[in-house]
């Protein structure tokens, strides 16, 4: 796949994990790699560039005696989900068209 549109498709995955509850950085890795390959070395980025953007914010808890990062998403988070989908059906109408099916 493209890497750059890998990379947005990456963002928006992120952001649905986060929709379903906070998360931490190793847990949404395995929620993320269900649908698409990840690694930290390409998570983290990712979250500072959401978090940079407004789509997250960040809070820290204890768990079992260390302090765990965590993320949430924000309305603006959310709203860029919802874009994302509507984006979607115009990809699909373009991807009918290049398989040269009826529109």
């Amino acid at each position: 796949m493209d890497t750059q549109r890998k990379k947005g498709l990456l963002d928006v995955c992120v952001l649905a994990v986060l929709r379903r509850e906070p998360s931490y950085g190793y847990k949404i890795i395995g929620d993320v790699s269900a649908c698409i390959e990840m690694s930290e070395s390409t998570l983290y980025p990712i979250l500072r560039r959401l978090e940079s953007n407004g789509f997250v914010t960040t809070y820290t808890q204890e768990h079992s005696g260390r302090v765990r990062k965590y993320y949430q998403i924000t309305e603006t988070g959310q709203q860029r989900i919802d874009a994302f989908l509507d984006e979607w059906a115009e990809v699909k109408r373009i991807y009918s068209f290049i398989k040269g099916e009826n529109i």
